[in-house]
């Protein structure tokens, strides 16, 4: 995702690519009015389904969104983030249906295609939340 947004997004918008422990999201949302974020889900519905969120105004399913054996799932870490006070007022959760979690498979095309759907869908957003800034 990151890199289909490289360069499309308005001057000052920062991008960041992020893999790991979902709560080193919270700081990096430091400072931020609003925040897009795009992750792989796995809810059994078809590939390249696309679930679209807005998580500031309630918590995420965690059905979409799960913890696995090491980390604290999405879902987890933005009701950590509420808690805490620190979510961004404005915070959307785009979810894309994956068809395989195996390491160095390559995207369906059911995937791809719904990858630069959102990839549209995000940079239109973040375009409409920067007018006039």
């Amino acid at each position: 995702m990151a890199e289909r947004l490289e360069g499309a997004l308005p001057a000052g918008v920062e991008l960041q690519a992020r893999e790991g422990e979902p709560t080193a999201l919270i700081d990096a949302w430091d400072g931020a009015d609003a925040v897009w974020v795009v992750d792989a889900v796995s809810s059994e519905a078809e590939a390249g389904t696309v679930h679209r969120l807005d998580a500031s105004e309630r918590s995420l399913p965690e059905t979409l969104f799960r913890a696995s054996t090491h980390h604290v799932g999405l879902a987890d870490a933005i009701e950590l983030a509420r808690a805490l006070g620190r979510l961004p007022a404005r915070t959307i959760v785009y979810g894309i249906e994956g068809a395989s979690f195996d390491v160095g498979e390559e995207l369906s095309p059911a995937v791809g295609e719904a990858v630069e759907r959102v990839a549209r869908a995000v940079r239109e957003e973040v375009v409409e939340c920067t007018r006039g800034r």
